[in-house]
């Protein structure tokens, strides 16, 4: 069984002061990237819009399959992934730079016995929640190919969305939740005692 977990170049509309957004944005992705490098049993991918690509190659280890999305969403990631092979695929926010390894195999280990399963993300501060549950998806995982009963996904989007759209609830599971960095409310969570995340520690400074 091949599975493959794709980073997904999703939208980046803050970064700290002293810092492009660019540069940021391009800190942030290469730090999930070198993640994925490490884990064993799935195959790491990149998936953007085309206007992405030159960040997408920029992060990407030699060999690793980029997708260029006509929309940036879930879906399209899910179904680029199903049309290069694999049987199952989760696709991660490009903002979790800290995020533990763990948690990418708890995202893909519900598939053998549901059919989609969810990651929320972590809301920090009331006032820079998304969606209604508070912080949107950290990402979404599915058996290949996507279920058609799967609504457009976007990462911002509420949780809930996926959950009622299933024929049954059972159908999806819901796996730990992390935190995503979109705000300056969201840099003291970051956890110096996490390893990696090197390029965007060196960003910022942290020792």
């Amino acid at each position: 069984m091949r599975r493959a977990v794709v980073v997904l170049l999703n939208p980046v509309h803050w970064s700290p002061p002293g810092i492009g957004l660019a540069r940021w944005r391009a800190a942030l992705a290469e730090d999930m990237v070198d993640l994925l490098a490490t884990l064993s049993q799935i195959e790491p991918a990149i998936a953007g819009a085309g206007a992405d690509l030159p960040l997408a190659r920029s992060v990407a280890w030699p060999g690793t399959p980029t997708y260029e999305l006509t929309e940036p969403t879930v879906n399209a990631a899910l179904a680029a992934a199903a049309a290069d092979g694999f049987d199952q695929a989760a696709v991660l926010a490009a903002d979790a730079p800290d995020l533990p390894g763990l948690l990418v195999g708890k995202l893909l280990r519900p598939l053998t016995t549901r059919l989609v399963a969810i990651a929320p993300a972590e809301p920090v501060a009331p006032s820079e929640s998304v969606g209604a549950a508070g912080g949107g998806l950290l990402g979404v995982a599915a058996r290949l190919p996507v279920p058609l009963w799967l609504p457009p996904v976007d990462l911002d989007d509420d949780p809930e969305t996926v959950r009622v759209a299933a024929p049954r609830r059972g159908a999806v599971a819901v796996t730990p939740s992390w935190r995503r960095v979109r705000g300056p409310a969201d840099l003291p969570t970051l956890d110096p005692a996490v390893e990696g995340w090197e390029t965007t520690r060196a960003l910022l400074s942290v020792p």
